[in-house]
């Protein structure tokens, strides 16, 4: 049941309190906790206790973005220490609020070094708590979602950071060489695949195709009392296995990691539009790097159709930007796949069309194979293929450069298009 309380609009902000304090460009202070966000943490802990799923969705969805347009648009929200306090010191409640802290950080600023490391470690208590622990809760799938969508983009973000060494100070080197194990490759994939095997989530839907399970239809629930946050985490972490091997060009393990779901029919990776997109640009990115052109065609042309079908539902949502770049992504990476196998019968007139508006000069250009059409190809992969990362840490011994990436990318994926 709805309380219908506007959390935004509980008594007292931070731009009253700073004007209180003497001043509105005050700096920011971890301690200081405006009664707004008081009375979100106070509610969404209560939520959580009781499990009131649509309640969490809400709270979690809208309310803690528009307090953070509202107050912590270039700050970050209060430190986990001071709203501990008002959620009973509440150990898993704690680590759920630093989760959210630290995303919102790296959405709104740039985090440091010792921040990374810092999320690096909370992420590894809250899944050791969920792999080990009694976790007695029901979260809404875009939590989890986002939890294993952030978990591996703070693990890209901080390969690219550690592969800039140039100007890196004498401080920030000494805390990479300490911390050399956060965010660890080997770290990294041990805690997905952790968290699919405990959840069991392989067999799961294996029963559920003999008719034992009732998984898909419940969207991952549990309408029995129990919970359903290992479970679909455990199921969301095939897709960021997926994706993790992708970005390090291991294609053949990461669809192997997707196998258990049947990406052919609805499932829980459709309840969520984030999750979705995510699957099929990875799962469609696997296809092509193995020349398997078709089955990228087949999939990228109906989630491309259904995102034009969709797309205007998702404008409120913070996601939306993403969508729309995944979406243009996608668009370059069906071009890539019917110029070097044409079967335009397989895509549907609405994506042809947007295709062709797009690409269609340059997918004429493309189909001479000559240098400006490899030129065309390079500068289309650049744009829609994922950022690739290094795993291993640098040599700090050496002289200190940059060293991401730096080769033409027709090195990359010169075995798709010879």
């Amino acid at each position: 049941m709805a309380t219908g309380y506007d959390y935004d609009d509980a008594p007292g902000d931070y731009e009253g309190a700073a004007d209180a304090r003497g001043s509105q460009d005050v700096a920011y202070d971890p301690n200081f906790v405006p009664d707004s966000v008081k009375t979100f943490v106070v509610h969404l802990y209560r939520h959580i206790r009781e499990k009131n799923v649509y309640e969490i969705h809400q709270m979690y969805e809208t309310s803690f973005q528009s307090l953070s347009d509202r107050l912590f648009k270039d700050t970050p929200w209060p430190s986990v220490d001071a709203v501990a306090n008002y959620v009973d010191n509440d150990h898993v409640f704690c680590l759920l609020y630093r989760e959210m802290w630290f995303r919102h950080l790296y959405a709104r600023l740039s985090p440091t070094l010792k921040q990374r490391i810092d999320s690096w470690d909370n992420y590894c208590s809250l899944f050791q708590v969920v792999l080990h622990g009694v976790v007695n809760m029901q979260l809404p799938n875009q939590w989890l979602w986002d939890m294993v969508d952030e978990f591996v983009y703070q693990f890209q973000s901080f390969c690219q950071y550690r592969a800039k060494m140039k100007n890196k100070t004498e401080q920030e080197i000494a805390l990479l060489r300490q911390y050399d194990q956060a965010w660890n490759v080997y770290g990294v994939l041990n805690f997905l695949q952790a968290l699919v095997e405990k959840s069991m989530i392989i067999q799961i839907l294996e029963q559920e195709k003999e008719g034992i399970e009732q998984f898909t239809a419940t969207d991952g629930y549990d309408y029995n009392g129990g919970s359903n946050v290992l479970k679909v985490l455990g199921y969301f972490s095939m897709v960021g296995l997926l994706r993790v091997h992708c970005l390090l060009g291991d294609y053949h393990t990461g669809l192997k990691c997707l196998q258990p779901i049947d990406i052919t029919q609805q499932g829980v990776y459709t309840s969520v539009i984030g999750s979705h997109i995510t699957t099929i640009y990875h799962y469609g990115f696997a296809n092509l790097m193995l020349r398997r052109y078709v089955d990228a065609i087949r999939e990228f042309n109906k989630i491309l159709l259904y995102i034009y079908k969709t797309k205007q539902y998702h404008q409120k949502s913070p996601q939306y930007e993403q969508i729309l770049k995944k979406n243009e992504q996608m668009y370059a990476l069906l071009a890539i796949c019917l110029s070097l196998c044409p079967q335009v019968k397989l895509v549907e007139e609405t994506v042809n069309s947007q295709l062709r508006e797009k690409y269609g000069e340059k997918m004429i250009r493309m189909q001479r194979y000559d240098d400006e059409a490899f030129s065309i190809y390079d500068e289309l992969f650049s744009y829609a293929c994922p950022k690739f990362i290094t795993p291993s840490a640098p040599s700090f011994e050496e002289p200190l450069v940059n060293y991401n990436q730096v080769c033409s990318l027709y090195v990359v994926w010169a075995s798709v298009i010879v």
